[in-house]
């Protein structure tokens, strides 16, 4: 069986409105994990108290959810690497972009991959 044309180099972008929510909230996870001391809580409205509660209360857990996080996404961007071998992706340029999309924004890169139906040629 052959691989319909641009199937081995498929590679798709995702939301940006997800990319920056993603970016965003794992931006303020790190500000929080990292420089708790520098964040204007009381500039952050109902967000404010509630960070300020978790620093003080339970600042191990965030951190340990944290590193999890980034596991997490490690995981899923070695399981992008699997999917693309699977479903014919064998462009290495394609594959690093799934590879690092998938790292940096997880699920939302990842959904993209798992829902890729290739096309294949039918035999003549």
């Amino acid at each position: 069986m052959g691989k319909a044309a641009g199937e081995e180099a498929f590679f798709q972008r995702g939301s940006l409105f997800w990319f920056t929510v993603i970016t965003l909230s794992f931006g303020y996870y790190t500000w929080v994990v990292f420089w708790p001391q520098s964040i204007p809580y009381q500039s952050l409205g109902p967000l404010g108290p509630f960070t300020r509660y978790l620093v003080d209360h339970h600042h191990a857990l965030l951190r340990n959810g944290y590193w999890l996080a980034w596991l997490i996404h490690v995981g899923e961007s070695m399981y992008a690497m699997v999917l693309c071998k699977s479903k014919g992706i064998t462009n290495g340029r394609a594959q690093l972009l799934w590879f690092l999309q998938t790292f940096l924004f997880g699920i939302a890169s990842l959904s993209i991959l798992i829902a890729y139906r290739p096309k294949h040629q039918k035999r003549t």
